[in-house]
């Protein structure tokens, strides 16, 4: 058995517009599709992330909330790969969105910081470029 990739990673969010907005105007990701789910009752947007990665954006009438922290168990944050952190940590500032301040990483020696969503999942970006 042998895995190539991450495909997606699935979220769930409380509100679509605003997720969507955080999604695609803040942090810049490439809508690859969009469907509402009468159904469901539910929204599912496919985002690109890069190197054929993905996000899927649900929305749920009501979902229930899930813990995140401290140190919940589960999946514990959204990791992105990233050529300078510096950049991204300034950008995401000037759009009035918190930012942790830069760490390193004290097995790789690469920078790395956190920022939420709207909804409070924590991501990370993670800097890959020497």
């Amino acid at each position: 058995m042998s895995f190539l990739a991450i495909h997606h990673v699935a979220i769930i969010c409380s509100d679509y517009e605003k997720s969507k907005h955080f999604y695609t105007q803040i942090l810049g990701l490439q809508v690859i599709a969009e469907a509402y789910r009468a159904e469901r009752q539910s929204y599912k947007l496919d985002l690109e992330v890069g190197n054929g990665s993905q996000i899927e954006l649900f929305s749920f009438p009501n979902p229930p909330s899930r813990p995140s922290r401290p140190e919940a168990c589960g999946l514990r944050h959204l990791a992105f790969a990233v050529a300078n952190v510096e950049l991204i940590k300034t950008s995401l500032e000037h759009q009035n969105v918190f930012v942790e301040p830069i760490r390193i990483d004290e097995h790789t020696g690469k920078k790395f910081t956190f920022f939420a969503d709207p909804d409070g999942l924590p991501l990370e970006v993670y800097e890959v470029a020497s």
